[in-house]
């Protein structure tokens, strides 16, 4: 980004990225704004382990940890690992199938400003009276009670987030149907499209549920509406069975991805295909149907019943399989390879043995009788880092230095990479392994301080220097990205020598219309076919021509705007404040109003002429 500042000047890049419709300038913005979330979402998990380090803390009060605990939850889920994941479907699959685009760049445009508006609409709650305080999960029963518009932010935030996210969701889906390039045939997609594939299905599935329960919460919370409120006849449960019907696939949304990003690198530096493709791939199909049917064990507690316990107790203990299958896959993919430890490879190898407590742990709790037992302690918080940010954030982080040198050009710092990871990777076990113990001695979760003498000092003050130690590897992952953009050292098209796929047979960063000509594809690991028959790049799949691009637009931008505007309209109740409906309204209108401009004007795009593209061929030369 800073070479396209040197030659553009600052202004003309901020209006270049306020108005793309490229991929993968969109994918860049994601990173930007998942990475401040990611920021946001660390400072307020180091306040929860700064308060919990010695008994009666008074670092921050009762209410402010509330506060703290919920948005830690919500921006960590919602806006950082989210937004980073979708971030690498917009940067590399779209390569990775031989696209030039996704099928609506307009939509996809849409999809970002309306996540990224949604998530500064939740943030500002801290300067407005307030951040929400009823949890990241927002039960129905504390969520009704919360005073102030805390919960309002959330409900409202989180519903322009979701739209975002779903459109996004269904973009991706249709590309994947519809713009594979010749010979890409379904069994031949990367182990990454297959894993966005996936989520993205169930994004369209998922998703809905929680708009549902968010609307009827915005209805008893804004207009008195009774739908949770039991002393009106309401079901607060039914909140819980809402969220969760969303929530489970959304673990599900999160880490299938991140295992996709595994299948890429454990090929790589193996110097092997990937063992047993096609039983990743259906594993992956079945982990998504499966994701499904397991929402109530988060509810074993709550009184279903025998049956539904057993039912889903089932369930959750056979979605261990496919998961298993896959572990044993990346392990026979590393057997006999020619191993290469890069800074990917070191965070793919931590992965396995970590992700693997995180599932034994998530079968412990799949018994429901024993789950009466662990329900509430720090057991479940345990757990669930162990999957999320063992599975996750290390995801992300091995991504973030596989795809770095082919989004931008430049080779983030191995050293660096490497003392990165072994901060994190020390400071995360240190964290989270004592909380497992924590919650066996009987320490609940939620609480905000404990009493001395109760066996919890030791373990929670390693717990919060293990955070500590995260934060420095945070720190050190920040410098390695500045110290890269100043030193601008250019690298090829496949600067880990052993790229596989297609989006490493095209120049780092790609030209903004990926592919000169739609590449033939020939089996799984396309690129690498080419390679063994010592060819340069791909076989083309057309003759050269002119290339169809669509125009930028400022539009999504002022869509997502416009509902910004009304959520403050919403908020503050009609019936208390004089300028809540007005400014629904306007805001409203900006919104449909960018539509209608959309929906009558003609944008047929423009064309990058077959000339243009040999000369660039002859100037290249």
């Amino acid at each position: 980004m800073s070479t396209i500042a040197q030659k553009k000047g600052f202004g003309a890049t901020i209006w270049d990225y306020l108005t793309t419709v490229d991929h993968k300038k969109i994918a860049i913005l994601y990173f930007i704004a998942g990475g401040f979330f990611f920021l946001v979402g660390g400072l307020e998990a180091v306040f929860i382990r700064i308060q919990l380090a010695v008994p009666n803390n008074d670092f921050v009060s009762a209410g402010a940890y509330n506060e703290i605990l919920t948005m830690h939850g919500t921006t960590m889920i919602f806006l950082a690992a989210m937004p980073l994941l979708i971030g690498f479907m917009n940067a590399v699959m779209p390569l990775q199938i031989g696209a030039r685009d996704v099928a609506f760049p307009f939509v996809n445009a849409v999809g970002f400003w309306l996540f990224f508006f949604g998530g500064i609409f939740l943030n500002l709650s801290w300067f407005l009276g307030g951040a929400p305080d009823a949890g990241w999960t927002s039960y129905a029963s504390l969520a009704l009670h919360s005073k102030g518009h805390g919960v309002d932010f959330y409900v409202l935030g989180l519903q322009i987030s979701g739209i975002g996210t779903l459109i996004g969701g269904i973009n991706f889906l249709v590309t994947i149907i519809n713009m594979r390039a010749p010979g890409m045939t379904y069994m031949r997609m990367p182990l990454f499209t297959w894993t966005t594939f996936v989520a993205s299905a169930l994004i369209l599935f998922a998703f809905p549920p929680l708009t549902v329960g968010l609307t009827l919460m915005m209805f008893d919370r804004l207009f008195g509406a009774n739908f949770f409120d039991v002393t009106m006849g309401g079901n607060t449960v039914i909140w819980e069975h809402l969220f969760w019907i969303f929530g489970h696939p959304e673990v599900y949304i999160l880490i299938l991805p991140a295992f996709g990003i595994f299948s890429e690198i454990f090929p790589i530096f193996s110097r092997k295909r990937l063992f047993g493709y096609s039983s990743m791939v259906f594993a992956t199909v079945l982990i998504g149907f499966l994701g499904f049917m397991v929402w109530a064990h988060h509810m074993f507690t709550t009184g279903l019943g025998p049956v539904a316990n057993a039912i889903f107790a089932v369930a959750t203990m056979a979605i261990g399989v496919p998961t298993g299958i896959k572990i044993f896959n990346w392990l026979f993919t590393m057997w006999e390879g020619s191993i290469k430890f890069t800074t990917p490879m070191y965070w793919a190898f931590a992965f396995i043995p970590t992700f693997l407590m995180g599932g034994v742990t998530g079968v412990m709790l799949a018994a429901a009788s024993a789950d009466y037992q662990y329900h509430d302690t720090y057991f479940v918080v345990a757990h669930f880092h162990y999957v999320i940010v063992g599975g996750v954030v290390f995801g992300i982080f091995a991504g973030i230095h596989l795809w770095w040198p082919k989004m931008f050009g430049t080779m983030l710092n191995e050293t660096l990479g490497k003392i990165t990871f072994w901060f994190f990777f020390i400071g995360f076990h240190l964290t989270f392994f004592i909380q497992h113990f924590l919650g066996l001695w009987g320490m609940p979760r939620r609480v905000f301080t404990y009493l001395p003498g109760q066996g919890f000092e030791t373990a929670n003050m390693i717990s919060s220097v293990g955070a500590g130690f995260m934060s420095i590897a945070v720190i050190i992952m920040l410098l390695n990205v500045v110290l890269t953009s100043v030193k601008n050292v250019k690298v090829g098209n496949d600067p880990w020598g052993d790229g596989r796929t297609l989006e490493w047979a095209i120049p780092s960063p790609p030209p903004f219309y990926n592919f000169k000509q739609l590449p033939l594809v020939r089996g799984l690991d396309a690129y690498w076919i080419e390679k063994m028959e010592g060819k340069k790049g791909m076989t083309p799949a057309e003759p050269l021509g002119d290339i169809h691009m669509p125009n930028s637009s400022f539009i999504p931008f002022v869509i997502a705007l416009g509902l910004f505007i009304a959520a403050f309209g919403a908020m503050y109740h009609v019936d208390k404040v004089s300028w809540a409906l007005p400014v629904m309204i306007i805001g409203l209108l900006i919104t449909f109003g960018s539509l209608f401009t959309r929906s009558v004007k003609d944008d047929h795009g423009f064309h990058i002429h077959k000339e243009e593209l040999q000369e660039e061929k002859g100037a290249k030369a």
